[in-house]
């Protein structure tokens, strides 16, 4: 996407050495002196898996497997190409299904590919998409009214969240259309069929000891349980991952390559990938139980294509095996830990930086409240009286963005930032999130104003008009993130840019924070921890009323 003539860059800059420094922890303390170790991962990798094993404690969190999809799209491009390999005197055992029944290799590492086969007949591949949304939850809380409605639902991910008709029970063209006209005669106009013309498949095969297979499914386990992998979008050369690997068909046409893996021992690709290796020890016990507990809870998260969770930032970020002391020590020191709420796992969530003040999960999301989940002044100190000063106001809001200092977070280069965005460009990224809507306002050519028609208590934009030259468009909560593209949160104000004529030229987004800001700070948890606060404080400072226990079967998961 092209950048608005208004548009800074330095803030740009400072967004690509956010996300380096988050997914890199070596990366966050520059003179550190890091280096990669395949042999102390391996070791260490073992040794901490031994532990696990004679842990009394482990016998409830160890005996949940994970399946996180490390590659949800393989094949999305024919130069798609993944290496995995077999550790130092070790094998990769392939198994995979035969006309005779099952086929089992033992080889030192196999290579995925992808290809196209044209089909004798062109395929017609559609489904009916309900509603399309930025994040999961939106999407759970219309797949819920949908449910109430009678109609059978399943969430998918193709781009977008986006919320089916269940393919099992609408099976046919003419099932699907009557659907359909059925919805748009009840007033439910955004719903829509997604047709595509299938004239060639994406199909999978794969190589070892110079001999290519064609299965469609293929299952990758190594004697010593740590399986290498190089050919990973975004990453510069292999990752080690615990555990087993699966190649298997998804809901698109294309692959997922998921792993499956203990539970304790996927929270050590995520821990120091999510806050780093360097915190305080309690923020990163902070970090660890939450993202234990994150993990428990979002299993549900990809039934549409047969495994439960993401490897990015729509679940956690993951990055399989690594050797952090730290983190490791912070992992192992919380094992089996999760935070609850009433004997129930609490939703988990977490964000970078909340710019000062914590949001309630409604201003963000959709559906029930979580009374865990409220609107907190992230200081340490008494700075802002939220009770007798609500941020939905704008002229308060203004005043409380005005204060640099005193908070959690404050020093870091997303605490506050300024955006600005033509009106040109303003239109621009409308008409690219439009489109992804499938809205009737994708083909808007012109904006000539935008206003914030209300907010929350903690300040969060839940309303926002736009007006084009097709008419008033109406964004609310996260979707306005997603579609002025600028804003590295909801927690902004607007200021109008004029020319020497004092003609309108777009705006500056003023704002604070990073991510949506419901639940617990990564950034303000380093403060607080730096303050001397235990990991069970933090973690009721962000989440009132919550309690750390446990896991145990009297536990609930919560959302199912």
């Amino acid at each position: 996407m092209s950048v608005p003539p208004l548009t800074t860059t330095s803030s740009r800059k400072s967004i690509a050495l956010k996300s380096t420094i988050k997914n890199d922890p070596a990366k966050i303390q520059p003179n550190r002196n890091f280096k990669f170790n395949l042999t102390a991962i391996f070791t260490t990798t073992i040794f901490i898996l031994a532990i696990s094993a004679n842990s009394a404690l482990s016998q409830t969190t160890n005996r949940r497997w994970l399946e996180v999809g490390i590659v949800q799209k393989f094949g999305e491009k024919t130069t798609d190409k993944l290496t995995l390999k077999a550790t130092p005197e070790d094998k990769l055992s392939l198994r995979f299904k035969t006309m005779e029944g099952e086929g089992n290799l033992s080889v030192d590492s196999v290579t995925l590919q992808i290809k196209t086969q044209p089909l004798e007949k062109p395929l017609l591949r559609e489904r009916l998409v309900l509603s399309s949304h930025r994040s999961f939850e939106s999407a759970e809380e219309s797949a819920n009214k949908w449910q109430e409605l009678g109609i059978k639902v399943e969430i998918s991910q193709p781009g977008r969240w986006k919320v089916w008709a269940d393919r099992e029970v609408y099976t046919t063209p003419l099932l699907r259309r009557w659907l359909l006209q059925s919805l748009q005669a009840r007033g439910h106009n955004n719903a829509y069929l997604d047709v595509e013309v299938i004239k060639q498949k994406k199909v999978a095969y794969w190589q070892t000891n110079g001999l290519t297979y064609h299965r469609h499914e293929l299952d990758i386990v190594a004697g010593k349980s740590v399986i290498l992998v190089n050919g990973i979008e975004g990453e510069r050369g292999s990752r080690l991952y615990g555990g087993t690997l699966r190649l298997q068909p998804n809901a698109y046409g294309t692959y997922t390559l998921v792993n499956n893996v203990p539970l304790e021992t996927y929270l050590r690709g995520v821990v120091p990938h999510e806050l780093g290796a360097w915190p305080p020890q309690a923020s990163l016990e902070a970090q660890a139980i939450i993202a234990r507990t994150y993990a428990l809870r979002n299993l549900r998260r990809f039934q549409a294509d047969n495994y439960e969770l993401c490897a990015n930032t729509h679940c956690q970020v993951y990055k399989g095996l690594d050797v952090y002391p730290q983190t490791d020590k912070a992992i192992a020191a919380t094992e089996g830990l999760v935070l609850t709420y009433e004997n129930e796992l609490v939703d988990a969530v977490y964000f970078a930086t909340s710019g000062g003040v914590t949001a309630d999960f409604n201003d963000v999301w959709d559906g029930p409240g979580r009374p865990y989940l409220q609107p907190t002044i992230d200081s340490a100190n008494n700075i802002w009286n939220l009770s007798g000063n609500s941020l939905a106001s704008e002229q308060n809001f203004r005043r409380f963005m005005s204060i640099k200092k005193g908070f959690n977070e404050d020093g870091w280069v997303d605490f506050r930032w300024r955006e600005q965005l033509s009106l040109q460009g303003i239109a621009g990224n409308l008409k690219s999130y439009l489109r992804e809507k499938k809205s009737s306002f994708a083909n808007l050519k012109t904006v000539t104003e935008m206003r914030v028609l209300e907010r929350s208590r903690s300040g969060r934009v839940l309303k926002m008009l736009v007006e084009t030259d097709l008419g008033p468009l109406l964004l609310e909560k996260d979707e306005v993130q997603n579609a002025l593209w600028a804003p590295w949160s909801t927690l902004f104000y607007l200021d109008p840019i004029y020319d020497g004529q004092k003609n309108l030229q777009g705006y500056a987004i003023v704002g604070g924070g990073f991510g949506h800001g419901v639940g617990f700070s990564q950034k303000g948890s380093i403060k607080l921890a730096e303050l001397g606060w235990s990991s069970d404080r933090i973690l009721e400072f962000y989440f009132p009323g919550t309690q750390v226990q446990p896991l145990s079967d009297e536990i609930t998961f919560g959302a199912s």
